[in-house]
């Protein structure tokens, strides 16, 4: 049975949503494993002079708890 953690993170982008979606997910699987979902919580953007300048995404990580690995026993042979 999969044990599944998640976290929040932020990402932005200065050309899309979909390219902040596609920054955050590259960027998590680089220090995390088995990243199983993203989704997005909440979209904005930040505006200077009536012009978008960054698309920002909210978003909740999902990604599998690894398994303990158990170090085997050496066999005592006397």
């Amino acid at each position: 049975m999969a044990i599944m953690k998640s976290e929040q993170i932020l990402a932005e982008s200065s050309k899309s949503f979909e390219d902040a979606i596609k920054v955050a997910v590259e960027r998590f699987s680089q220090t995390v494993r088995g990243l199983a979902s993203a989704n997005v919580n909440n979209m904005s953007t930040t505006v200077k002079d009536g012009k978008i300048v960054k698309y920002r995404v909210n978003l909740q990580m999902t990604f599998e708890v690894e398994d303990i690995k158990k170090p085997k026993k050496k066999s005592s042979k006397k």
